[in-house]
């Protein structure tokens, strides 16, 4: 009779995460989280070294660096409505796998077509792990304050992650070949995958009706042809290459949309987006990412063009927006009972934006102090409303749906993140441009090279030599200035658009009772944390 109830005990620590034990689980998915986060950028600093072994040609090397994201994306819905099917541990534990023998691929390949395919495997275990995570997370704390700390560890780690990629990639090949920025995680995950299997809960959504693999294989393509049409028209690139893929991308999408609605049960119950807090979240989750993401990049080719830092000055430049992001999430869910989402989100817009008008400051010469403040409200502003609005996100979708919301959430970032290179850059690029058109000295065709990019004017600059090439170089460096200058006011536009977009959110943070016997503290009435007045 005993060893009957010590097992029923067991089985369900085991499937609802009780007591300490929950915190235990949300080490090992923040472990998962950081090898992917890290993973994302860890290759960036390595692209020379790979390009001087494998000597790739051009579109070899643009898919070496792209083809992560660009999979990982591509088949988020796929794998997180999956997991809800079959069980998100099952698919966790199949990522870590997978991951670990995508990295040793990776670490040794001789080719690269090699390392491409190898990265296509990374591609599909990240988007295993990513969205798993999230949906354990969202059963394994069914109470919304315990939640909303959980979340908020969880967004710092992925900041941490995004931070340290380039730092570690920078270590490992000063001491070590390109392949060492993979090894690093198969022992990783040699340890995750069975304390995985040992400490993780298992559970899945609803049972009824089969997984719908049309659905799955179509989001996954649609999404992948959006992806990487944004994503070359990011680079500027405006061509059938990148003209078919988007609308192949978006047609299918659409399909795909009219076919969950005609289903009896839906891969994804798009019903979730009737309601206003969820719709929302994702809106601002994807505003917030499309002003990060190109003002980073931005920010990086300032600081090393205009500024003439080295790669290491401008990572160490940029570790304040990082740390600025990590306590924000770790202050947000006290911030979040404290202000609740609708003031949470809608301030963290508004404070990015003031962020964003005070770097309008920069120019010509560096002024550490101004980008010291400007990053660090850059930082916190965005940390700010990004956990907003994923806690938001995931305390609006029922539990059985978890992992589908897991999974548009994560769609919203990478798809907010691709439109914010290519809007932005666009928006850069246009304002740069013109001020090279008459340059004098400089013939036309080399003005017209020297308006791509400012890396570009340089190269032309140097090849000019003499008073004409200090002359495209000066005029180069100003316009960048300007063009800065024009793409920040646009972003802080962007980001007062997502302010007055979060007035939809909730205006205080509703926290149930979690289920009986789930090992959290006694059952306690609905609490309403009030903002107040």
């Amino acid at each position: 009779m005993s060893g009957t109830t010590t097992a029923a005990a067991g089985l369900r620590r085991r499937t609802a995460g009780a007591g300490a034990d929950r915190w235990v689980v949300l080490v090992v998915l923040c472990v998962s989280l950081l090898l992917v986060a890290v993973d994302a950028t860890v290759l960036h600093v390595a692209v020379p070294a790979v390009t001087e072994d494998l000597r790739p040609d051009g579109i070899e090397l643009l898919w070496i660096v792209d083809t992560y994201p660009l999979v990982c994306a591509s088949m988020l819905i796929l794998f997180g409505t999956l997991g809800d099917k079959v069980g998100r541990r099952r698919i966790l534990l199949l990522g870590y796998a997978l991951f670990g023998v995508a990295s040793a691929l990776a670490a040794f390949a001789g080719s690269a077509q090699t390392l491409i395919a190898a990265r296509a495997l990374l591609g599909v275990g990240g988007a295993m792990i990513m969205p798993a995570t999230l949906s354990i997370l969202r059963q394994v704390f069914p109470d919304r304050r315990e939640r909303a700390l959980a979340v908020g560890i969880w967004s710092a780690v992925a900041a941490v992650g995004a931070a340290i990629g380039p730092l570690l990639g920078g270590f490992l090949l000063e001491h070590f070949w390109w392949g060492s920025v993979f090894l690093v995680n198969i022992p990783l995950m040699l340890v995750s995958l069975p304390v995985g299997r040992l400490l993780l809960p298992e559970s899945r959504g609803a049972e009824d009706g089969p997984w719908d693999v049309v659905g799955a294989l179509m989001a996954a393509a649609g999404l992948f042809g959006v992806v990487l049409g944004v994503k070359r028209l990011g680079g500027g690139e405006l061509g059938p290459f990148t003209v078919v893929p988007l609308a192949v991308g978006a047609v299918l999408i659409v399909l795909f949309v009219r076919r969950q609605r005609r289903r009896t049960h839906p891969l994804v119950d798009l019903g979730m987006f009737a309601r206003p807090a969820f719709s929302t979240a994702v809106g601002c989750i994807v505003l917030a990412m499309l002003a990060l993401v190109g003002l980073e990049l931005i920010a990086a080719q300032y600081l090393q063009l205009v500024l003439g830092l080295s790669p290491l000055e401008t990572g160490l430049r940029l570790l304040p927006l990082t740390f600025a992001a990590m306590a924000a999430g770790l202050a947000g869910a006290r911030l979040l009972r404290g202000f609740g989402p609708r003031r949470m989100v809608c301030g963290g817009f508004l404070l990015t934006a003031a962020a964003v008008l005070v770097l309008t400051a920069m120019g010509g010469s560096d002024n550490a102090g101004l980008l010291l403040s400007g990053f660090l409200l850059l930082g916190f502003g965005l940390e700010t409303t990004l956990f907003a609005a994923y806690e938001s996100m995931l305390s609006e979708a029922p539990q059985e749906q978890a992992g589908g919301a897991a999974a548009i959430g994560e769609t919203s970032y990478q798809l907010g993140a691709g439109i914010g290179i290519a809007l932005l850059g666009t928006v850069m690029n246009a304002a740069y441009a013109p001020g090279l058109s008459s340059v004098p000295g400089v013939p036309a065709s080399a003005s017209a090279a020297a308006g791509h990019s400012l890396g570009e004017a340089y190269e032309v600059a140097g090849q000019l030599g003499g008073p004409a090439g200090a002359a495209l170089r000066h005029v180069a460096k100003d316009s960048f200035v300007h063009g800065l200058h024009v793409t920040l006011l646009v972003s802080a536009g962007l980001l007062l658009l997502g302010a007055a977009m979060a007035l939809r959110l909730p205006r205080i943070m509703q926290c149930e009772a979690p289920p009986a016997g789930v090992g959290v503290p006694a059952p306690r009435e609905v609490v309403q944390s009030r903002v107040s007045a």
